[in-house]
């Protein structure tokens, strides 16, 4: 999942970037939200931490509450989130220097007041293509929408019943995919273990496993018993 995260206390700013965002995004058959914030909240800063899939900031350098240069230093170091893109986006040109000199591994500072809207489409354009080659995913289409999946989002993949379908539970939610167990699993590398005619789980993902109760936990809070005898050795050594 792509997500696009605003920061502006502008709030008419933020309806053009969003704008902007979506008329861009009517290019590309991708699965993507945008989210918006009016400063540098808690609320804020309990999204940074939520695993929703792959993030792009575009962070205002001053609000009447916080700093993007701290917000972004909080991403960074106190969360230890180096994948997400940050992108600062200000009128206060001044802070170029001090931006762009924090280690913060900024993509971008762009000048509200000088090209802005082609200046975000160029970097929306930079993003997707990082996004596109940054991690394994599993690509495919449904209900004429693309999704893009990385494999390091999913938790299990459960065969739907009597359907030529299966149902992908993520860290950020589910979806939905066509073809069969057995094709998919052909598309994923050696994390994945098909535990059951009816399932496959992401290694990475397992917290515990119980023999006595066949009973499979992940790292969400989710479980299952759909484990046959045959992978029993094999899952204890996930635990």
């Amino acid at each position: 999942m792509l997500n696009f995260v605003i920061c502006d206390d502008n709030k008419n700013f933020s309806k053009m970037m969003k704008k902007t965002i979506e008329n861009f995004m009517m290019n590309y058959e991708q699965e993507y939200k945008v989210y918006y914030f009016e400063n540098y909240s808690q609320e804020f800063e309990k999204f940074i931490q939520e695993d929703v899939g792959f993030k792009v900031y575009f962070l205002d350098i001053k609000t009447k509450f916080g700093s993007g240069l701290d917000a972004a230093r909080i991403i960074r170091e106190k969360y230890d989130d180096w994948v997400s893109i940050i992108i600062v986006v200000t009128s206060h040109e001044e802070y170029r220097y001090e931006a762009l000199s924090n280690r913060l591994y900024l993509m971008d500072f762009i000048n509200k007041l000088n090209d802005c809207e082609n200046n975000i489409k160029q970097d929306l354009k930079r993003a997707i293509s990082n996004y596109n080659n940054r991690h394994k995913s599993l690509s495919f289409e449904y209900n004429h929408i693309f999704h893009k999946i990385e494999f390091r989002d999913i938790i299990n993949i459960e065969k739907e019943p009597d359907s030529k379908r299966c149902l992908i539970r993520t860290t950020y939610g589910t979806s939905y995919i066509p073809g069969t167990l057995n094709d998919i699993k052909l598309r994923l590398d050696n994390r994945f273990l098909k535990v059951h005619r009816s399932l496959i789980i992401n290694k990475d993902k397992v917290v515990r496993y119980t023999p006595k109760t066949n009973k499979l936990e992940f790292n969400d809070g989710s479980y299952t018993h759909l484990v046959a005898r045959s992978k029993k050795k094999e899952l204890m050594k996930c635990d």
